[in-house]
């Protein structure tokens, strides 16, 4: 049987895509590139990509997880420094909603975006035995 193998794109709708895009560019550093209309993630550029996964969750549709925000998703964006990640965040006035949490799998920090959309921040550890 064919299967997925991975997540291809994160695909959202943004009341002003241009301004959404330009702020996870200059406050998570996601490479957004206007000529091509979206970012590309690589992979092979993260520290950890081969201890790496994707994890795919459905949620009940009346689950509080997801607040503050309205939206009815959650996007995990995994980082590399997450000290550093919240100090630049902070730095700029955004307030983080949650954490640093240390968990067995990694740190876990939450912020919104301008919009509204909650964000979960990942710095990963390293994990033996995942399935």
């Amino acid at each position: 049987m064919a299967r997925v193998t991975g997540i291809g794109g994160v695909f959202f709708k943004a009341k002003d895509p241009d301004a959404l895009a330009a702020w996870y560019r200059e406050h998570l550093g996601v490479p957004f590139d206007s000529q091509m209309g979206c970012a590309i993630i690589r992979w092979n550029q993260d520290a950890l990509a081969e201890e790496g996964c994707t994890v795919w969750c459905l949620a009940k549709s009346d689950t509080d997880w997801f607040e503050p925000s309205q939206s009815s998703f959650m996007i995990n964006y995994r980082v590399d420094n997450m000290v550093g990640m919240l100090e630049q965040l902070k730095a700029a006035g955004i307030p983080i909603v949650k954490g640093p949490d240390t968990e067995f799998n990694g740190i876990f920090s939450w912020i919104l975006d301008p919009e509204g959309n909650k964000i979960e921040l990942w710095q990963p550890t390293k994990i033996e035995n995942l399935p």
